[in-house]
């Protein structure tokens, strides 16, 4: 039998063209303020005074502002309690999360819709910051690192697309499981969590880069300075270059790197997740669909 020979049209090779076109005008656009950042850090502060164009070439090669942002002492303490509470924060999440998806896709389960409907609730009014500050320090946990984990312990919409996730499991898979003499536990770690391990995936991405990113948790709930996460010893460095310039009480070879201290804290603080993310992001479209089929 002859093989038949597609010929796309000029229709389509001028469609092809035009996605191929905006994807990489988006890709530019997405890639230059990243790169601008990037070369912005490292590059001559004397130089990059004088303007021009950073993105095309680099201005010369000097590490000065990182060997300042570094040189605070707080640094290595923001990087130690951020992957503290990153590490123990995201499987504290993860574990709520799967035994909460678990207990609410189970059919059967007394009072499931309004558990559902409180759970919804709480995804459009909380009890706002002061109320929240309150409980944390009535409960003894303020000032430690819990106040930055607990609070946040369970994302509502994680919840939800993880529930969505379990229901869609076969039940004769559970059933099977129950004839052999598993349990609960037994069900959701060795069925449930392997079938759905490209959602659990994700949702540990989400949790890891929001305890990454967090400072208001801490801004609120801490006060204990060697319990700052780097977000907030960032924080400070910034406040305190913008401080210095303003009352003046800034070294004219500090002033020059001034500017390139606040992009060299930039990459600091977005480095190591951009790092991890090209490893995982396979996970996202997968686990996402995961958590949306329903059977």
């Amino acid at each position: 039998m002859d093989s038949v020979i597609y010929r796309k049209s000029t229709g389509e090779h001028l469609f092809d063209g035009f996605n191929i076109a905006l994807l990489l005008l988006l890709s530019a656009v997405t890639l230059y303020p990243l790169l601008y950042v990037l070369f912005a850090s490292v590059s001559n502060p004397v130089a990059m005074a004088r303007g021009g164009p950073l993105f095309w070439s680099l201005k010369g090669m000097n590490f000065a502002a990182y060997q300042a942002v570094f040189s605070n002492a707080m640094i290595a303490y923001g990087y130690r309690n951020t992957l503290l509470y990153m590490t123990l924060g995201t499987t504290l999440n993860v574990l709520m999360t799967a035994f909460g998806g678990y207990a609410l896709s189970r059919k059967g389960l007394p009072g499931q819709k309004i558990l559902m409907l409180a759970i919804v609730f709480t995804m459009q009014f909380t009890g706002g910051m002061i109320p929240s500050f309150l409980l944390v320090y009535n409960i003894g946990i303020y000032d430690t690192i819990w106040a930055v984990i607990l609070p946040n312990a369970i994302a509502t919409m994680n919840l939800i697309i993880m529930r969505t996730s379990f229901a869609s499991v076969p039940v004769e898979l559970e059933e099977s499981a129950r004839l052999d003499g598993a349990g609960d536990f037994t069900i959701l770690f060795r069925i449930f969590m392997p079938i759905s391990r490209a959602l659990v995936a994700v949702i540990i991405m989400f949790y890891a880069v929001g305890h990454w990113n967090d400072f208001m948790t801490g801004l609120i709930y801490l006060r204990n300075r060697l319990l700052y996460p780097l977000q907030l010893v960032l924080r400070e460095i910034l406040i305190q270059e913008n401080l210095q310039e303003s009352m003046g009480g800034i070294t004219q070879d500090r002033e020059i790197i001034s500017a390139n201290i606040k992009y060299a804290t930039i990459v600091v603080a977005t480095l190591p997740i951009l790092c991890v993310y090209p490893f995982v992001q396979k996970y996202f479209v997968k686990g996402v669909m995961i958590g949306s089929i329903k059977q």
